[in-house]
């Protein structure tokens, strides 16, 4: 059981306040809701830009990691599809220099051209390496591309395109900014070596009198139900051929979720999982396989992909994945197999749990998720999938005219 305190304040930014008197550190993380789902599709990667901006100065602090450092911090950002999260770690008797600096960043950031430019070019460079002069780089703009049509969720987080950052303009920027990142579209929360008045007065001192900004509607495109599969096949410099498949799961906060999420760790978690034991170890068509998932807020996409041993067919290797997803569609997993899996969920959240910065992060992600109170009953969620519950995902989910595949060729 994680406890924490929530109060509101006046222009609308939650915060969610988790003592833990067993460490010296405070934790100050900061989610906005905003992702690579709510860009423009003329205008995409802005979301991670912004990841890099926020970096960059504000109206009253020049540079932000100078006085982050000075206080014994260090700090640190991700951008998803659905989210961005900002936090920092800190001694907890320097918890109001977090403050500051997370306050006038959310107030207005120094935007300049100069500024622009900078962080241009190192998303830039960040897209070159890893996504155009990385073997195998180019696979998820592809299967996005492949595998949905309506959805956002059709392109990076780094983007669709180079040119999109390469052509933003400093007005498109701002708009972007004061659209999303202010207290009605913001989630604070402040874990460790700290007392819920202490923070409630820094909060109303630091965050209290931000102007509110207008709460973001989301109004995105459903993706229609795929009817018929869809396959491509792609040639690269690369060392080796690679498989890849995905199917549409259900989001994040469908009753569905958690038997996905079992039946994939089943299927690719790992050295003990189906499609290890049987396609690398026991066939020798992989020399690596693994089945997963990105946890998206709607609904998101199961993913096979695995690396052929040379000498493998494509036509070898995608026959003997059907095979196993065919025992899953078959009869229930046995109850020793789910227990397995249930258990191994059960140790990696209480992994995460150990970690301040970690439950800082969970509260603020199930907070977006409608109530931070989830975490404390999301185990009994996965206790209570039944095998007949796995083979029903499985079922709907690994359908044929539900797939999109691509075959990742070595060239020559």
């Amino acid at each position: 059981m994680i406890r924490f305190d929530r109060f509101n304040l006046s222009n609308g930014l939650p915060v969610l306040v988790h003592e833990d008197h067993s460490t010296p550190m405070v934790v100050v993380n900061v989610l906005y809701n905003v992702g690579a789902r709510d860009e423009d599709p003329g205008r995409t990667g802005f979301a991670h830009l912004f990841e890099h901006l926020m970096f960059g100065g504000s109206v009253n602090i020049p540079v932000y990691d100078d006085p982050m450092q000075r206080a014994g911090g260090e700090n640190n950002a991700y951008t998803t599809n659905d989210l961005t999260n900002y936090y920092c770690q800190l001694p907890a008797e320097n918890l109001e220099t977090a403050f500051w600096l997370e306050s006038d960043r959310m107030l207005s950031l120094a935007f300049s051209e100069k500024s622009l430019d900078v962080q241009r070019k190192v998303v830039c460079e960040e897209f070159k390496e890893h996504y155009i002069n990385k073997p195998y780089g180019d696979v998820w703009k592809l299967l996005r591309d492949l595998a949905y049509r309506e959805h956002p969720y059709r392109w990076m987080t780094i983007g669709r395109e180079l040119s999109h950052i390469e052509q933003a303009t400093l007005p498109e920027v701002k708009r972007f900014f004061h659209k999303h990142y202010n207290p009605a579209n913001a989630i604070l929360v402040v874990a460790g070596q700290v007392r819920l008045e202490e923070v409630r007065g820094l909060a109303e001192k630091w965050f209290g009198d931000l102007p509110s900004g207008e709460r973001y509607t989301r109004n995105l495109p459903p993706e229609p139900a795929q009817t018929a599969a869809r396959k491509m096949e792609a040639r690269a410099k690369v060392p080796i051929d690679a498989f890849y498949r995905t199917w549409h799961m259900s989001g994040r906060l469908d009753d569905r979720y958690h038997a996905a999420d079992l039946m994939t760790d089943m299927l690719g978690g790992g050295g003990s999982s189906r499609l290890y034991q049987t396609l690398v170890k026991e066939k020798k068509l992989f020399s690596s396989i693994d089945c997963y998932h990105f946890g998206s807020l709607d609904p998101g996409l199961v993913t096979i992909e695995g690396k052929l041993v040379k000498g493998v067919t494509m036509a070898n290797a995608e026959e003997a994945v059907e095979e196993e997803l065919e025992k899953m569609r078959r009869a229930p997993v046995p109850e020793k197999e789910l227990q397995k899996v249930k258990n191994k969920t059960e140790s990696l959240m209480a992994f995460e749990d150990m970690s301040v910065m970690s439950r800082a992060s969970s509260i603020a992600m199930y907070e977006l998720l409608g109530d931070a109170d989830m975490m404390n009953s999301e185990l009994s969620r996965y206790q209570a999938v039944t095998a007949e519950a796995v083979l029903e995902e499985c079922r709907q989910v690994f359908r044929d005219e539900n797939s999109s595949t691509l075959h990742y060729l070595a060239e020559g």
